[in-house]
């Protein structure tokens, strides 16, 4: 299929597929790149809806203040920060030092690996 073919949702699941290891985004980031701005709780929605044979790296995703978004003490919330620990990414309740650890996509990622 054609990149810019794609659903608003397969962008979602594109850009998330590519977030390197050791990083985080922010829904709303997330939505931006995937020509969606504005859409932040959509990224949400279609990260619930994934299917699991995607394998999507979805704990890389987080808030704009770089918390995780799950309940604290939820099982997702540990979830995700044993994930994010597990990259050696550093979570202080639940919270993500983005200056440390956001992506920030190069050109080249963008031109060749966002076609759309």
């Amino acid at each position: 299929m054609e990149p810019s073919a794609l659903s608003p949702m397969a962008k979602i699941w594109h850009v998330v597929a590519i977030i390197p290891q050791g990083k985080v985004c922010s829904y709303g980031k997330v939505a931006d790149l995937a020509g969606l701005p504005g859409r932040a709780r959509y990224v949400s929605k279609a990260l619930k809806m994934a299917p699991d044979t995607l394998q999507l790296p979805w704990h890389r995703v987080i808030n704009s203040q770089g918390k995780i978004s799950f309940a604290p003490n939820s099982e997702p919330f540990i979830e995700q920060m044993q994930k994010l620990r597990s990259e050696d990414i550093e979570v202080n309740c639940g919270k993500i030092k983005l200056s440390n650890y956001e992506w920030r996509p190069n050109l080249a990622t963008l031109v060749f690996e966002l076609p759309f």
